[in-house]
């Protein structure tokens, strides 16, 4: 904290400095260097100071050395007066000093120290930083291996001179390190005193690189002796041109061109080297032949020798008195420094490492196990710095890797580096820094980031985003912190398994600053991991790693060397560590391409494809996996795992066990849906749970994955839109023309509701209608394995197995086999209770006897019998549950060691560890857990707590909700809250009633009476902010406890939590209506008092204004599913009738009041009050006792709009649920058992309403020869409106709810009545009468009461002319397109396509705001008959087959109904063409053709524009249908 502190407040002076520097940007910082003019600048900027001043001493020759020998004296004595002059100087000053003050700015320093590019090397990936300083200087030789520096700004130079400036100087230099037997570089680009610091880099800009060469090898041949030509060549190396990074990382057109000088005494031997001019050389070939003495006046050659930090040529001339005694001594000497060069390089040759370093390197990286196969480590995180292209090639082990994730620190990897490399073989997820930062729940972030599934590739300096990168000294005040919370977050147990996760620091660039971002990368790692355990450093030279050491050492005071990789190159680290994967992971995976054909699976699209674990042909070939171990998890109860299959085939062993089924969905089910007109089909196998309903599924894909793209799908609660997306690709992949293609086999697992799966099934039709994919057979199969809620056998379907828990013979027969083969190769097979179960035959006391050893030193005060207890809770109430290993290490103070051999979690368990098994749980965030290894036997286990071990559920539940440290941050806690949530909330639902609580609190609440308020309240503060928990506790407070205040409370914190959900909304309608009802009953006093009457109303207005807010709730939320696309839910119709239910309470308080109680005539009266054709004030005026009633009409009439309305309210919502139930069908075509719940509550409320609105007594007026037909009219409309045939969908529903034939005559009869001529219809009484005679048809065909065909029609016509209510449009246009569809030799209806085209405007406008989730009701299919006959109902089909709803579902799902020989003889095949995304169909009139849409869009995919199709044609409110496209 300190040190933060300290650099902010640098920061801040820094900040300040360079804003008193900023008039003086253009000026040099160092005041000696300023000319005059530049001294006037400076001072006409100065404030208070005026013009003249500057001019003064402008004219007086101040130059910035004499303006640094100024004081105010002087100054007066030049005519300045004392106030400018006192300015002048402390201005003055305030530069010295800030230039004094300057190394401390990183704006203006030149840089810090850095080592030179290794020498004698091409190919290391080094680069300079601009600015930084070269840590060697300008030397001589010292012992003749270390090199010697000379170093060259090379910036005074033209384009004509640079070329003979470098070559001169290289000559130079060459010739004197040769002379001087020793190594030596000259840097082009690299400053020298005094206009830079000594060794800083410039850089230079270089265009044409190997000009450079060429020249160079051109000048060796021109300046050296011809007997020395070669040897010259070879010791002069070629030009290297190293690369000048700026100062944020990124690349610069420059680079340092550096010569190095290698004079081995081999190639050297004893010669000395004297270098020409190349003008004296030319002179000399012209002169050729004549007099050579007067081709040149000056010397012709020169000998240069090193001497300190330069070349001195001891040829030049010179005044002293002996000129050649040194060059001669030089000379003399040359045998001896010959000798001293060859016992240099001997010696240097001589140091042979003895590294051991790739076998440290096998240990640290898989921790110990030398396998990466069966690493400790889990995952991988990934530190690096700036790559070099050279590197890439020999970093194919980070793919193998696969790395969660990749802190990269170059802001160029994405355009040219290590990121565009890997993102080309592997599948990478880009991430800033600030996408970490905890903002939301910690797995819902990993779950954005996919941080399990690819690899987050971090840039943590800049360069994706338009994201600037930031210079070495600022990156830590720019991106410190947010790269310290990306380490936070990964260092997390709740995001990666705690000491099962190493951090590799690939040191791609030499960190050479102790200001690098790696560093401060390291020293956080460092701090988060409290040690080194899980860090690994690879450099690959002792230079960079010693570098790294140091300021490791520096920064956090440790020695990690013992940590340090350095002795390998790239290429030998990529070698070993690709050496430690089996031949398996190294292998190329395949996938059925058709006619026994292969395609490769690339390792970029499977890792893209992350949803889903493909099966490919090869799976396991060439594996090392541990059989013992795999089989040993496996026959305990753990989940089936390919390898178990693969074992199971090799040589030696016994096949793996076939389940009856097996044969019958490998043979039979799967090709016959595979014959199937329809883009994806289903397929469940149900299975009672632990009878090995997951191994069969596997087994099937295990054995079929030669013929079909296998896969299973990861995680059941995934973006389905995403999942289906990646299904698609995996269907396409490499064979996008190829026809047929390879049907995809998907295994969906652990799916609790119907309703989903088939969310998944329609969202990959459209996204096979997305791409056009036909549909002439199935293309996706989705083997859904799904736990059955029953153990009963269930009869198979065409697209349903059952798999029970009784073996048969055949099956029992196999398990002994397998048994005698198991206890050959595993020791403690006795403990193998997964398989014995099935073995014993799922045998009870097997179970009990299991269980009952096991428990035995069961003691609940024990932390491992704690943790067990809470496991075999939440297996029973929760299918697949389990607890994440990082959880129990952490509950059961288990300490976890970086290197294999550390104890297993299941260990931890003692005597109980033969009750788990291990699994993989793919959730938000993917790890490691325990569950129990059979449900029969977590069963057990809770039965013999309760009873043997007095440790009841209500105990274990408040354990499981109380004990904190199961909710700390590990890996799973979000699983664990799913889960917990789960066995409190999840209620089942069943035709004959609505569970009111889960299994959970229902069993706790039987067992232990009372306890059940204790654990819910215990909820409510481990879920403080769950909306749902609060309304859990509200609907237990007014359900079981009657104690509606309390119950108010809770349903206002629920509202509280989620105000715009009409559930929440529905809970608080709910308690008010409940309190209603509880008062209501309670109070036994006939009649009912007027205070009674009036607490009972207004409780009720309170109920009713509660459910409209919950019905406009629900519409809200329609529209919002409407708008996402993705949400299914349905319309939460619980709004429209509580207000029924609500209504029907009120007409019981009213009915038990003095004034409408006592005979019919008050019955009546009550009947038009709440009507709201009789005003109370009316009622009261005839009443005879209206005095003594007086109390009882003064509290009504407050409450005049609720009594008014209510008949109003309950009649449009009981037309509105009719309209919705008779229109609107489920997405799976099951009835929805919520649903059938509400509409018997409907039925019942109705009759309460019928009795009083659609009964009334008119004998005492008959006599009354004038209101006669009046009355008889109104008798008929209630009769209609009692029957539910005032409504055409009440009508429809008479098709399917089996009314009877005499019913529907009376019906019929009472229409003819209200329709006759004279009589004031309505235009929905004339619709409806039309719906009626439709529907006798089909249920009476030969009735009397039917009107002629024609005749109806006719009246149909007539209707349409009219002027229809916006109401009626929909019943209309549908009977219209119904009736008028063209038939042979028929009238001609040119408006067809008119009516259709209403109906579906009317559809959206009336039903929009309900049909989300929803399918359409088909009520009529076109038959091949003519008149009524021409019209079949859903029933007439389901009679032809005669099959139960699930079958009859099943076959309308996977189209196998059309097939069916009196389906297709009952109905008509319509022709049409395609014309886009739907059909225009042929009609009988030749020139009209109306549009149908599909029912499954995927029939019309990859079908062509204006080809030809025919179908079945059916009618639904949203317009006609196409069935069975072909």
């Amino acid at each position: 904290m300190v040190i933060y502190g300290c650099e902010e407040g640098t920061d801040a002076v820094m900040a300040d400095q360079d804003e008193r520097m900023s008039q003086e940007a253009d000026l040099s910082p160092d005041i000696k260097d300023w000319s005059k003019h530049q001294v006037r600048e400076w001072a006409l900027k100065l404030d208070s100071v005026d013009d003249e001043v500057a001019e003064i001493l402008f004219q007086q020759d101040i130059n910035g050395q004499s303006l640094l020998l100024l004081d105010a004296g002087d100054l007066k004595t030049m005519g300045v007066t004392f106030g400018p002059a006192k300015l002048i100087i402390h201005a003055r000053d305030e530069v010295v000093k800030l230039k004094r003050e300057e190394p401390t700015s990183s704006a203006n320093q030149p840089g810090r120290p850095c080592k030179p590019y290794p020498f004698y090397r091409y190919h290391d990936t080094y680069r300079y930083m601009e600015s930084s300083i070269l840590d060697i200087t300008e030397s001589g030789a010292s012992d003749f291996i270390e090199p010697c520096h000379e170093y060259k700004a090379f910036i005074n130079t033209t384009d004509e001179t640079k070329m003979s400036k470098f070559t001169d100087e290289v000559i130079r230099f060459a010739a004197a390190c040769m002379n001087s037997c020793t190594n030596g570089t000259i840097h082009f680009g690299i400053g020298d005193k005094p206009n830079f610091t000594h060794g800083q880099v410039l850089g230079v800009a270089v265009e044409d690189k190997e000009a450079y060469a060429n020249e160079l090898k051109s000048a060796i041949d021109g300046y050296f002796e011809h007997k020395h030509k070669q040897a010259a060549q070879i010791c002069i190396k070629p030009p290297r041109f190293v690369g000048v990074l700026n100062k944020n990382m990124t690349s610069s057109d420059k680079c340092v061109i550096e010569v190095d000088i290698v004079p081995e005494s081999v190639i050297c031997e004893e010669n000395t080297y004297h270098t020409f001019n190349m003008d004296t050389k030319k002179a000399k070939k012209k002169a050729k032949g004549k007099d050579a003495d007067k081709t040149e006046t000056k010397p012709s050659k020169q000998f240069f020798v090193r001497d300190g930090g330069s070349s001195r040529n001891l040829l030049a001339p010179t005044t002293s008195a002996k000129p050649m005694e040194e060059y001669n001594q030089f000379v003399g000497s040359v045998a001896q420094r010959s000798q001293l060069r060859k016992q240099a390089e001997e010696k240097h040759l001589n140091v042979i490492k003895s590294s051991n370093q790739g076998s440290r390197l096998s240990q640290m990286i898989t921790g110990g196990s030398l396998s990466l196969d069966r690493s400790h480590f889990e995952c991988y995180v990934i530190v690096t710095n700036k790559s070099h292209s050279i590197q890439l090639e020999s970093l194919g082990f980070l793919v193998e890797l696969n790395p969660t994730a990749v802190l990269d620190f170059d802001p160029e990897s994405a355009e040219c580096g290590l990121q565009k490399h890997f993102d080309q073989q592997s599948t990478v997820t880009v991430h800033l820094p600030a996408q970490y930062k905890i903002t939301e729940g910690v797995e819902d972030i990993a779950n954005k980031l996919k941080l399990t599934r690819n690899t987050s590739w971090v840039f943590c300096n800049g360069g994706i985003e338009n994201e600037a990168p930031s210079d070495i000294d600022q990156w830590l005040m720019d991106k410190g912190a947010s790269v310290r919370d990306v380490i936070s977050f990964l260092c997390r147990k709740d995001v990666l398994p705690n000491k099962r996760f190493l951090v590799i620091f690939l040191l791609l660039s030499t960190v050479s600053e102790k200001m690098d971002p790696l560093v401060e990368t390291f020293s956080t790692f460092w701090q988060e991991l409290r040690g080194t355990e899980q860090i690994l450093c690879i450099c690959d030279n002792e230079k960079a790693f010693t570098s790294w050491e140091d300021l490791i050492k520096a920064r956090c005071g440790i020695n990690i060397s013992g940590r340090c990789i350095y002795e390998l190159n790239f290429a030998e680290v990529n070698g070993t560590i690709l050496s430690l994967l089996s031949k398996n992971r190294r292998s190329s995976r395949f996938l059925p391409c058709g006619g026994g054909s292969k395609v490769l699976l690339e390792k970029k699209v499977e890792r893209s494809l992350n949803a889903l674990q493909i099966l490919c042909m090869n799976q396991c070939e060439g594996g090392n996996e541990d059989k013992i171990v795999i089989e040993e998890n496996f026959y305990k109860g753990g989940k089936v795992s390919w390898w178990n299959f693969y074992f199971s085939e090799q040589p030696g062993s016994t096949p793996f066990i076939k389940r009856d089924k097996f044969d019958f969905i490998e043979n039979t089910m799967i090709p016959d849906l595979c014959s199937l007109r329809k883009a994806c089909v289903l397929f469940n196998l149900l299975h009672v749970p632990g009878c090995g309903g997951t191994t069969l599924a596997m087994h099937t894909l295990w054995a079929l994955r030669d013929r079909f793209r296998c896969a299973v799908l990861r995680d059941s609660n995934a973006d389905f839109s995403e999942v289906a997306d990646q299904v698609v690709k995996l269907l396409i992949y490499d064979h996008e023309e190829q026809l047929p293609r390879v049907p995809v086999l998907l295994m969906i697992d652990d799916f609790d509701d119907m309703e989903r799966v088939n969310d998944l099934q329609k969202l990959i039709e459209e996204e096979c209608a997305k791409k056009n994919i036909q549909s002439k057979s199935a293309q996706v199969i989705l083997l859904n394995c799904m736990r059955s809620e029953s153990s009963e056998p269930t009869e198979s379907t065409g697209d349903t197995v059952f798999i029970g828990n009784d073996l048969s013979e055949v099956e029992q027969k196999q398990f002994e086999q397998k048994l005698v083969e198991i206890e050959k190769t595993h020791k403690n097979a006795e403990t193998f209770y997964g398989f014995m179960i099935m073995k014993k035959n799922f045998k009870p006391e097997y179970i009990q006897g299991v269980v009952r050893n096991t428990l035995r030193s069961f003691n609940k005060n024990q932390k491992h019998a704690q943790l067990l207890a809470v496991l075999v809770l939440l297996n029973v109430y929760c299918k697949g549950a389990s607890l994440s290993v990082s959880l129990c290490e952490e509950f059961l103070g288990l300490q976890p060691k970086p290197f294999c051999g550390t104890a297993k979690v299941e260990e931890g368990f003692g005597k109980f560890s033969t009750l788990i098994a291990s699994s993989s749980v793919e959730g938000k965030v993917v790890h490691k857990a325990v569950k129990m290894i059979h449900s029969s036997i977590a069963r057990q286990c809770l039965q013999d707590l309760t009873t043997t071990h007095n440790m009841n559920k209500a105990e274990i539940t408040d354990l499981l909700l109380t004990t904190n440290k199961l909710y700390e941050s590990t890996q799973g806690k979000d699983k664990l809250l799913q889960d917990v949530h789960h066995i409190l909330v999840k209620r089942y639902y069943s035709v004959e009633e609505e569970s009111q609580f889960s299994p959970l609190i229902q069993d706790i609440a039987s067992e232990t009476p009372g306890q059940e308020e204790m654990i819910l309240l215990s909820a409510s503060k481990r879920f403080d902010k769950d909306a749902v928990i609060s309304q859990l506790l509200a609907r237990y407070y007014y359900l079981k406890k009657r104690d509606f205040s309390e119950a108010k409370v809770w349903a206002c914190s629920a509202r509280e939590l989620s105000k715009d959900s009409s559930y929440m909304a529905d809970t608080s309608a709910q308690v008010i209506k409940h309190e209603l009802k509880n008062a209501i009953a309670n109070y036994k006093e006939v009649p009912i008092a007027p205070e009674k009457l009036n607490m009972f109303l207004k409780v009720a207005q309170s109920a009713i204004d509660a459910f409209k807010e919950t019905q406009s709730l629900a519409k809200k939320e329609s529209m919002q599913r409407l708008q996402t696309k993705t949400d299914n839910c349905p319309f939460n119709t619980s709004g429209c009738l509580g207000e029924i239910q609500v209504g029907v309470l009120v007409i019981e308080v009213l009915g038990k009041t003095p004034i409408f109680s006592s005979e019919n005539v008050r019955h009546d009266i009550l009947s038009k009050v709440l009507s709201g054709d009789i005003k109370l004030q009316d009622a009261e005026s005839h009443d005879q006792r209206h005095n003594k009633h007086r109390p009882y009409y003064i509290i009504l009439r407050q409450f005049e709009d609720v009594l008014y309305n209510l008949k109003f309210r309950m009649k449009m919502n009981f037309d509105f649920l009719d309209s919705f139930f008779v229109n609107l069908g489920s997405r799976s075509g099951m009835k929805d058992s919520r649903e059938q719940v509400a509409q018997n509550e409907l039925f019942r409320c109705f009759k309460h309403y019928a009795k009083l609105f659609c009964k009334t007594d008119y004998t005492h007026l008959s006599k009354n020869k004038t209101m006669y037909n009046m009355l008889k009219l109104h008798e008929a409309r209630q009769f209609l409106e009692m029957q539910k045939a005032d409504t055409y969908s009440g009508i429809l529903n008479c098709l399917s709810n089996e009314t009877s034939p005499e019913k529907l005559e009376k019906i019929a009869r009472q229409y003819e009545f209200v329709c006759a001529l004279g009589q004031d219809q309505t235009v929905k009484e004339r619709i409806n009468s039309i719906y009626v005679h439709v529907v006798l048809s089909r249920i009476k065909l030969e009735s009397p009461r039917i009107q002629p065909y024609q005749k109806l029609i006719d009246l149909l016509c007539q209707i349409l002319r009219e002027q229809i209510p916006l109401s009626e449009n929909l019943p209309l246009h549908f009977i219209a397109v119904v009736l008028l569809w063209p038939q042979k030799h028929g009238p001609i209806y040119r408006s067809l396509g008119r009516y259709i085209s209403q109906m579906r405007t009317s559809y959206h406008t009336v039903m929009r705001e309900v049909y989300n989730g929803k399918r359409p009701i088909v009520h009529f299919f076109l038959g091949k008959k003519q008149g009524y006959e021409r019209l079949v109902h859903l029933g007439e089909i389901k009679r032809c087959i005669m099959a139960d709803e699930r079958q009859f579902v099943c076959m309308w799902e996977n189209g196998k109904l059309w097939k069916e020989k009196k389906v297709e003889e009952l109905l008509c095949r319509v022709t049409g063409e395609v014309k886009s995304k739907v059909i225009l169909a042929d009609t009988f009139i030749p020139d009209l053709k109306v549009e149908v849409a599909p029912m499954f869009q995927t029939q019309l995919s990859g079908q062509a524009e204006g080809s030809k199709v025919s179908f079945f044609l059916g009618f639904s409110m949203r317009g006609p249908l196409a069935f069975d496209i072909n």
